[in-house]
């Protein structure tokens, strides 16, 4: 409804693209799998792949193949081959306590501008953008990897993203709101909204920034939010309050915020 189907073919191939950059890895390859319905037309399917093309393109990768085949759902499958360095590689599980906790720009963004959306909200066009014309950070992971000690995707929304890398690494970590990226528009826009910013930066996703740890003292790209710690749990600290976190985002099993 909201999208045009360049948009869709641009944030299908840009959302895989994050899963590269979360492990450091460079694209190289794209295989495109799409189903049809009777009712497809060609403009829809010419204007799908307008958009894969054009973020493909944006990072010098290839289309090499797919799939076009006919079913009772429009279904939209893309695998990505990617290449990095064995030193260089990312993973989730090597965060150390005493770590700080990184994220490569604002939050937010895209659960505001689906949430303008949704309610037909006037303006906020740049916001609106980051929710249908996201950007995968490879510029970022190319910066961090072989520093970082550990490094996500904010997919599915910060606290999701940080339980992760705390539960594969055996650690704990306490989140600074106060620190955490919020543009000025996405603020506005909680106003008119009367929501919480901050919520839509931990539980919102889709933001497809990256967040990383890395030891203290390193000057890394992006803003500090937290430390990873002794322990379990991930804490979130506003103000003098500190408070346990229990809810995680999106989860893509029980399809909930």
């Amino acid at each position: 409804e909201y999208f045009s189907p360049s948009q869709v073919g641009w944030k299908a191939m840009e959302s895989n693209l994050s899963d590269l950059a979360a492990m450091g890895a460079d694209p190289q390859y794209a295989l495109v799998g799409l189903t049809l319905r009777s009712d497809a037309t060609v403009e829809l399917v010419d204007g799908i792949y307008e958009g894969l093309y054009a973020s493909a393109d944006r990072c010098g990768m290839e289309v090499i193949g797919g799939d076009i085949t006919h079913g009772e759902v429009m279904v939209l499958a893309i695998t990505l081959i990617g290449q990095v360095d064995e030193e260089n590689l990312c993973l989730r599980s090597s965060a150390c306590p005493g770590d700080r906790i990184w994220v490569s720009g604002s939050l937010g963004g895209s659960a505001a501008g689906l949430k303008l959306l949704l309610e037909g909200v006037e303006g906020f066009e740049e916001v609106k953008r980051k929710h249908l014309e996201p950007v995968a950070r490879l510029d970022i992971s190319r910066s961090v990897r072989g520093r970082a000690h550990a490094m996500e995707d904010v997919s599915d929304g910060l606290a999701s993203e940080v339980r992760n890398i705390c539960i594969a690494s055996g650690c704990g970590a306490v989140v600074s709101g106060d620190k955490v990226p919020i543009d000025p528009e996405v603020r506005r826009a909680a106003e008119v909204l009367r929501r919480d910013p901050l919520d839509w930066a931990l539980f919102g996703g889709e933001d497809f920034e990256l967040v990383y740890t890395a030891p203290e003292g390193a000057r890394m790209p992006g803003y500090e939010v937290g430390v990873v710690t002794e322990g379990e749990g991930v804490y979130i600290e506003r103000g003098e309050r500190r408070e346990l976190l229990t809810r995680w985002g999106y989860d893509h099993f029980h399809c909930s915020l």
